[in-house]
């Protein structure tokens, strides 16, 4: 049987559908959905051609400012099943991924899919996850990772839970709650605690709208919960002003950063005034501390905003980040969790604005 995959097109969304509705009794990507597919610059949808018939199709989403790719759907019609079809559709994906410079492809399968479990695991793909109630009939997904590029060495990581940020300015407090949570695993209080934190961290205000999280309140707000913590910024200047033009609202910032400074000299929470680099990021993972670090997110989405997020580990080629923010409906939760940054683009990534802002708040149990 002869099998040709390309590019999908706008004339074969009606082959798409029926795919879809052969396919899944719940969970259907719809059409709108799939012409948006069509048309992004971060998603490739391929289709499988058998006789000049369209018999199954493949979705993979690259996820922008990282190294990982997600095999979103992968489907084909019942009558074209057990000639390989979905086979050669993931290797395409793969080789896809490969060209975009994807060190990882994750995908969820319906954990009673036996039939492609089986095919994910000979092609190399294994499980890390299982969640309940995934799908919309309420049946169990699990989740599997294959990485495509070879890692040299096995790399330092830290077992965190991830929380998603309930407000478009609570990076801050989700981060650090993930943070806490890592070291802290009975405890079921900190998701509560999400905006007492914020206000207890937050710089006032910036530019507009609510204020972000400084790095002195959030390493106050950790010693507070019974953590030790330290922070790394390089500058002794006070933090977020360079970009505020107006007087009165620099003042304030200047008056808010020189408080917390006080206030984290009266806690003898220690300040390193230095760079942030990567080696000093894996020496924190080798000791079993949780850092979290300030970045830019215009790789991600772009736009030029602070942003907070835990490192989750770090190996050859990778920092891996738990983002509490989650670009809906783009993104699900699952895209947020141990995301692959590549080392250099995650250098980049943790400088903000034009002062080259680098900070990171140390989280560590007390001894």
């Amino acid at each position: 049987m002869s099998c040709h995959i390309r590019d999908a097109l706008d004339s074969d969304l009606n082959a798409l559908l029926e795919i879809e509705t052969q396919s899944f009794n719940s969970d259907k990507i719809s059409r709108r959905s799939f012409k948006r597919y069509l048309q992004s610059e971060h998603s490739k949808l391929l289709v499988a051609e058998v006789d000049q018939q369209v018999v199954g199709y493949g979705l993979i989403w690259l996820h922008k400012g990282t190294r990982l790719a997600r095999i979103y759907s992968l489907a084909v019609l019942p009558s074209a099943r057990g000639n390989h079809v979905a086979r050669r559709i993931l290797l395409v994906l793969e080789n896809l991924a490969k060209l975009h410079k994807r060190f990882y492809i994750r995908l969820e399968v319906a954990a009673q899919n036996i039939a492609a479990i089986s095919l994910y695991e000979k092609l190399g793909y294994r499980v890390f996850g299982r969640y309940t109630a995934y799908y919309a009939d309420s049946s169990d997904a699990l989740r599997m990772q294959k990485r495509i590029r070879a890692s040299l060495e096995q790399g330092m990581h830290l077992t965190a839970p991830w929380f998603k940020q309930t407000t478009e300015f609570t990076c801050g407090p989700a981060s650090l709650i993930m943070a806490m949570s890592a070291l802290d695993k009975n405890s079921a209080t900190w998701a509560q605690q999400e905006l007492q934190i914020w206000r207890e961290a937050t710089t006032i205000f910036m530019t507009s709208g609510h204020g972000g999280c400084h790095p002195f309140g959030l390493a106050l707000a950790a010693h507070k919960r019974g953590f030790n913590s330290e922070i790394i910024v390089n500058t002794d200047s006070p933090l977020f002003i360079d970009s505020v033009r107006d007087t009165d609202k620099k003042g304030v910032i200047e008056r808010a950063h020189n408080e917390f400074l006080i206030e984290c000299s009266n806690a003898q929470i220690p300040i390193a005034y230095q760079d942030l680099n990567l080696e000093w990021l894996s020496e924190q993972l080798l000791h079993n501390r949780a850092v979290i670090v300030l970045i830019s997110t215009y790789r991600f989405d772009g736009k030029k905003a602070p942003h907070w997020v835990l490192v989750t580990g770090i190996d050859d080629e990778c920092v891996y980040v738990h983002d509490p923010d989650v670009n809906e409906p783009v993104q699900t939760d699952l895209d947020c969790q141990h995301l692959p940054v590549a080392k250099e683009a995650f250098q980049t990534m943790a400088a903000f604005g034009s002062q080259r802002l680098k900070a990171a708040v140390v989280v560590a149990n007390q001894h």
